[in-house]
């Protein structure tokens, strides 16, 4: 998953990025309205994590601008506004939840794998896929009820295909949701973690498309 962070509080947008990058995802951070602007017309992001005080303008007003071009990227908020009036702003502007600062980074955590679930078309963190048991919310797999570990970006993989079951996830999609700007991709990168699932999942997991992409089969 790709995410776009605006926060330009620098210690705590550095701990967010960290903390997210760590969950393997990617993440690109800025830290005024302009850049987010700009990373959003090359980049399809598919959650945002927006401040509300930002140098060059209003988050809020942010919100409401990509909500009139259509944006339906998940938005969660991140602010010090505690007060209610100000949380009933946010969601009813399009925002899909709302996070007092300071919060816990594992609360954000969950909070990031609930509206990627909802987004996905299953809220339920618990899937069964053939062999496989999965707990999204813990990022716990099991194959034929054996626990299996898998790095953070081993998991990112995984979990892109495992939310949309007997789809066709491009190659090209995957490679987004891992690398933030600036990072080098080489042209084998998803095949070699494809290779280490299939090594820890089983070789049936995963099923190349050829030409297209990967699919997992419920």
């Amino acid at each position: 998953m790709r995410i776009l962070l605006i926060e330009d509080d620098s210690a705590l947008g550095e701990a967010v990025r960290e903390h997210v990058a760590s969950l393997g995802y990617g993440v690109d951070w800025m830290q005024r309205l302009d850049d987010a602007r700009e990373a959003m017309a090359t980049t399809a992001y598919e959650l945002l994590l927006l401040d509300l005080n930002l140098p060059d303008g209003s988050g809020l007003d942010f919100l409401r601008e990509i909500r009139r071009q259509a944006s339906a990227a998940p938005v969660i908020i991140l602010t010090a506004q505690d007060q209610i009036a100000s949380r009933i702003a946010g969601l009813n502007a399009g925002a899909d939840d709302y996070l007092i600062k300071p919060f816990d980074l594992s609360e954000l955590s969950a909070r990031v794998g609930a509206v990627a679930r909802r987004y996905g078309g299953n809220p339920n963190p618990l899937l069964k896929l053939g062999d496989l048991d999965i707990d999204l919310a813990q990022r716990y797999i099991s194959v034929a009820g054996k626990p299996v570990d898998l790095t953070a970006r081993e998991w990112a993989v995984f979990e892109r295909l495992a939310r949309r079951p007997n789809a066709m996830i491009a190659k090209s999609d995957i490679e987004e949701s891992l690398y933030e700007f600036g990072a080098e991709v080489d042209s084998n990168t998803v095949e070699v973690y494809v290779s280490r699932l299939r090594k820890k999942l089983g070789r049936d997991a995963i099923t190349t498309v050829r030409g297209a992409g990967y699919k997992i089969s419920a």
